[in-house]
């Protein structure tokens, strides 16, 4: 995998051995860093919460796209390994990138005096779209999400209609999932 574009770009990244992780893809991440791009109208200053983090691709494509600070929760030890390695090759310093090995479900402690206002969620497709937005919510409700905050959410093609729900449950306006091959990308914005 490589980074797309930025100041990284063309810099590659490894991916965790496996099936308990799925790398976004370049092609899935160049469509969807486009759409933010719209969405948001650039990365510039952007504070990143990548959970369920794998190799970190779309926390480190925002950070070389412009955004100020990302942080990387990721469970698997493994999977965590990896991240670390692609964090400290990229020369992501200390005061940019932060990495949490934890589950993103049992809570996160503070790490930003700035609320995350770009959330990016890849777990695994087995979890539940409802008890991962919850988690997200609580998070929101704690200041540690901006209230405005962009969620990225992908997931199984399958899940599209529950994951839009889930969304819509938590308070976000959902964009219409899109699909590429069997992996849909969902976004919500709070409000």
């Amino acid at each position: 995998m490589r980074i797309v574009a930025g100041e990284l770009r063309g810099k590659t990244i490894s991916a965790p051995e496996g099936e308990g992780t799925r790398p976004t893809i370049d092609r899935v991440r160049e469509a969807l860093f486009s759409s933010l791009f719209s969405l948001r109208g650039g990365f510039e200053g952007a504070i990143v919460l990548d959970a369920f983090a794998g190799s970190g691709a779309l926390g480190i494509e925002a950070l070389s796209r412009g955004a100020a600070f990302a942080a990387f929760v990721e469970r698997d030890p493994k999977a965590a390994k990896v991240l670390e390695y692609n964090v400290r090759s990229c020369g992501l310093e200390a005061n940019r990138a932060t990495i949490m090995r934890r589950d993103v479900l049992a809570g996160l402690p503070k790490v930003t005096p700035h609320a995350f206002d770009l959330v990016f969620l890849d777990p695994p497709y087995a979890y539940d779209a409802r008890k991962v937005l919850a988690a997200i919510k609580a998070l929101v409700e704690a200041g540690q999400v901006a209230s405005d905050a962009i969620l990225v959410y992908e997931h199984d093609m399958k899940a599209a209609d529950a994951v839009s729900a889930a969304l819509e449950e938590i308070g976000c306006d959902v964009r219409p999932s899109r699909k590429y091959g069997k992996t849909g990308v969902t976004i919500g914005v709070m409000n």
